[in-house]
């Protein structure tokens, strides 16, 4: 679900009000230093008062972040002044919130000084976080936590710490994490993950209802994002239940058309059970489904079903070999298998059905030839022709990319590395520090290439990343617009098999 909220990432936290964010602090990067004239009034200020965070900042700025005279300038401060944290603190936290490596030297520092500073070993946490330090990670942010165990920022993400370990373990946690902080987003968070991650349906309706239940949809924004997935498993089981959900939820315009496909599968329910299949197959052929949802597979099978009944059996394998040609599933391609027997037509014939869709939709991928991390040399996209090609747009801080990489990785380690080539391009060049260390320490298998958010966005019209494309051994872009996770590894396996 492409910028939908937050992943497991450390999210720069602004250690003072003055600090300014991300966005900002990498745009500054890009437009380059202010007028000497201006440079000089700001490190006069500095000079004046070694104390002040706000000179500090705003020489910083002025300078320019990749400016080669900025962190010179700062270690010969940092060593006249030996006890004054100010100095590091500062110039750590603007390049922490502007999510570049730069940021270590001068936490580790701040670190020294005041080893107490839980805030310092948050940011840390965050920066070997972005190298894959998964264990150094973590031993910084339970530092965090211990030192302010009142902060629930801290402790969210030392929960997040153990969601890869014992899972019944982990679930306990969360429900602890909950009872600690009732009223607090990061609670709602966590019990959102919960359910977000299960893969049994009533698992997830219960771990989505105790979340409307212990923080209000109106009041958390986790648990407003929350009731997407609840209300989409109503849908499948019980679409009263999710009518109700929905009216409660408010009236913008996605939860108008799941309002919509709730009263389509009530009254659709009712004419099936009076075998009127046409009726119910008109009601259900006017359901507009929001961009975002879980049903997808859930309504293009209901109505292949209703077809069936209908007798219309070769419109539910054309709908059905559609909605498998373009995101392949085991639940599709049965029912596609079945309705093709009853037509005629053997695995062979399903395939070359299959096929057709696909190349009809395909289109040449932009012959790209960008930067290698590992030496001078670079990749040309050509250059791979013969293999099938995982292309992922991402960058070092991206949470979703992250979260989505373990998942890519088990899947693509199924097949012969001759056969299939992942690719990963990194659209900020200002965290290329985090690359090789970040492959490195994860064991990856990508290989790893120079781009830019203009590159994404001008040759493959990358909007938000991660965004992600398959391409076959002829350079063609077959799959485009997918995501993988925990619960759809089997969709990427059948997506590259297919190509093979």
């Amino acid at each position: 679900m492409k910028n939908k909220l937050k992943h497991f990432i450390y999210t720069p936290l602004l250690i003072i009000a003055l600090y300014r964010g991300p966005a900002t602090a990498q745009r500054l990067v890009r437009i380059g230093p202010a007028p000497a004239e201006q440079i000089a009034k700001a490190r006069a200020a500095v000079i004046l008062n070694m104390e002040s965070i706000g000179a500090h900042k705003n020489y910083v700025y002025a300078l320019n972040l990749d400016n080669p005279l900025l962190i010179p300038q700062y270690k010969a401060w940092m060593k006249k002044y030996p006890q004054n944290i100010n100095i590091p603190l500062t110039i750590g936290t603007i390049y922490y919130n502007a999510e570049m490596s730069e940021a270590k030297e001068f936490l580790l520092q701040a670190a020294k000084i005041d080893p107490n500073n839980a805030q310092i070993w948050f940011m840390l946490a965050g920066d070997a976080f972005n190298r894959a330090q998964t264990d150094l990670s973590n031993e910084y942010i339970k530092k965090a936590t211990l030192l302010d165990p009142s902060n629930a920022d801290y402790a969210s993400r030392y929960l997040f710490s153990f969601r890869n370990g014992n899972q019944e373990e982990y679930k306990q946690k969360v429900f602890d994490f909950v009872k600690s902080f009732p009223t607090d987003e990061s609670g709602a968070e966590a019990l959102y993950w919960l359910g977000e991650d299960a893969t049994d349906i009533n698992e997830k309706i219960n771990y989505l209802e105790k979340l409307r239940e212990l923080y209000p949809p109106k009041e958390f924004n986790w648990s407003s994002s929350g009731m997407i997935g609840l209300a989409d498993a109503y849908l499948q089981t019980d679409p009263e239940k999710a009518l109700v959900l929905i009216n409660s939820m408010g009236g913008d315009k996605d939860w108008q058309m799941r309002k919509k496909v709730a009263e389509s599968l009530i009254q659709a329910g009712k004419l099936e059970q009076m075998k009127n299949y046409n009726e119910a197959l008109t009601v259900l052929n006017q359901v507009i489904l929001p961009r975002f949802n879980y049903i997808d597979d859930f309504i293009a099978l209901k109505k292949a079903s209703l077809q069936e009944k209908a007798g219309d059996i070769k419109i539910a394998y054309d709908n059905l070999a559609k909605k498998f040609a373009n995101l392949p599933t085991d639940e599709v391609y049965a029912a596609l298998e079945l309705y093709g027997k009853e037509i005629g037509k053997d695995k062979e014939q399903i395939t070359t059905d299959i096929k057709t869709i696909r190349n009809s939709k395909s289109v040449a991928a932009y012959p790209f030839n960008l930067g290698l991390y590992s030496s001078k040399d670079s990749l040309n996209l050509n250059n791979l022709k013969g293999k099938v090609v995982l292309l992922t747009f991402w960058f070092p801080g991206c949470g979703p990319c992250r979260a989505e990489f373990p998942h890519f990785q088990a899947v693509i380690s199924k097949f012969k590395s001759g056969d299939v080539a992942y690719v990963g391009i990194n659209v900020a060049p200002e965290q290329d520090p985090y690359v090789a260390p970040l492959i490195k320490n994860a064991g990856y298998s990508f290989v790893p290439l120079r781009g830019s958010h203009e590159f994404a966005r001008k040759n493959y019209a990358v909007q938000g990343e991660p965004e992600n494309f398959l391409i076959d051994k002829e350079g063609k872009i077959i799959f485009k617009n997918f995501r993988i996770d925990q619960k759809n590894h089997r969709t990427l396996e059948l997506m590259i098999t297919s190509l093979l």
